[in-house]
């Protein structure tokens, strides 16, 4: 039971990260900037966090895939992990 909690975390961290990174490349995309250029506004600017949950969505995607082959467990991890990226964001957003 730990063990597929800590599985889905993982999973939900690596999406997250996945997915962030996938932002800042589509972003860079689409204003004709390199990806380190746009990785660097958005920590200059103060909002990285708006990248933080925009990066959140691949966990949507997890979430409900581990429910629908009856993985409980591991999407109770997803869920922790979307938590602790939402606390990363307020905590970002708010400093």
């Amino acid at each position: 039971m730990k063990k597929q909690i800590i599985i889905g975390f993982l999973t939900g961290i690596i999406a997250n990260a996945t997915g962030v990174g996938m932002c800042v490349v589509i972003i860079s995309f689409l204003k004709g900037t390199s990806v380190s250029e746009v990785f660097d506004f958005y920590l200059k600017t103060g909002n990285a966090w708006a990248v933080l949950t925009l990066g959140a969505l691949p966990n949507l995607v997890l979430f409900f895939g581990f429910l629908k082959f009856d993985k409980e467990y591991r999407a109770r991890g997803v869920v922790i992990a979307t938590f602790m990226t939402a606390i990363t964001a307020y905590i970002l957003y708010f400093n």
